[in-house]
């Protein structure tokens, strides 16, 4: 029952990406939604720590800057394509990490042509052309490409996330230094682009951003350590179900038959990817863990802080 958790972190990360398109809508810029998007998990664990007496001083420099570099940019491009498209259409693009994994394990990564990753990238695939062809013109052509580039660099931030769990950095100290490394970019692109005056709506929806991704933080990790791994990766899919709605509720964005079948088809693909990976592990790991974690997944990238 543990694994319920990432039922109430999917509907939080789902009222997220609906805060950050709330707060576009008023006139809060991208830097203003990444700055909010990390300072409360930052103050949260900052404090916490100090109260545990637990070390904030990272085990390798280069895997967190590698992880974050990756993971910053994904977060950027990820909001930028909640921001301009339907929110159902953004949430899913996001959630195509899985299936870029998939693609780079028969490809580059791959020694061998594993049949449940063929099949995973191909439903993915098509599942990525039914969701855009009838949810987006050419206007929303470029924010698209943003949206699935988010997904690409997702999954390269995964990767860094299993190296870095591989050689025993605790999830709470990764999770701060991006949180770090996010409001850094914030602040940074609020200096380039200069502050602008918001009104009380969108300053309202931006601490919506906030405080809704640090629930779902939270809910999610406790999902993840003391739910089963398996079931709480498939759950986190949920959160496009949730977006769908909020989409058709307050904006009217209702997909049609097309773009549902196109977003069932990405959540099947990252099922087939997150089962295989994990399977595998499980077999590499052999009787020695009692409990194995689950393979990295979208939402700890894209949602979380």
């Amino acid at each position: 029952m543990q694994s319920l958790w990432m039922l109430l972190a999917s509907l939080m990360f789902a009222a997220m990406g609906a805060c950050i398109k709330v707060a576009s809508d008023y006139g809060a810029t991208l830097p203003h939604v990444v700055l909010f998007r990390g300072l409360p998990s930052v103050i949260l664990l900052f404090f916490w720590t100090q109260a545990t007496h637990r070390s904030l001083r990272p085990s390798s420099w280069t895997l967190h800057i590698w992880r974050n570099l990756t993971g910053i940019a994904s977060m950027w491009l990820g909001f930028y394509a909640i921001a301009h498209l339907p929110l159902s259409t953004a949430i899913s693009l996001n959630y195509t990490a899985p299936l870029f994994i998939a693609g780079w394990m028969l490809g580059w990564g791959g020694t061998q042509r594993d049949p449940v990753r063929i099949v995973a990238v191909m439903l993915g695939f098509i599942g990525v052309v039914a969701v855009l062809r009838p949810s987006i013109g050419h206007d929303h052509f470029f924010a698209a490409t943003l949206g699935l580039c988010a997904g690409a660099m997702s999954a390269v931030a995964m990767m860094q996330i299993r190296k870095l769990g591989r050689i025993g950095e605790p999830e709470w100290r990764t999770v701060f230094i991006f949180s770090c490394f996010a409001c850094l970019s914030g602040v940074v692109g609020i200096a380039v682009y200069g502050w602008r005056d918001i009104g009380i709506a969108a300053w309202l929806a931006l601490t919506g951003v906030g405080l809704f991704g640090l629930v779902g933080q939270l809910a999610m990790t406790r999902a993840f350590g003391l739910g089963s791994a398996l079931l709480t990766a498939a759950l986190q899919y949920t959160t496009i179900i949730f977006a769908a709605m909020l989409g058709i509720a307050f904006w009217d964005d209702a997909p049609d038959i097309l773009a549902w079948a196109g977003m069932a088809l990405i959540i099947a693909s990252g099922l087939l990817s997150i089962w295989r990976t994990y399977s595998e592990d499980r077999v590499m790991r052999g009787q020695a863990s009692p409990a194995p974690a689950a393979p990295p997944t979208a939402t700890q990238e894209t949602g979380s802080a």
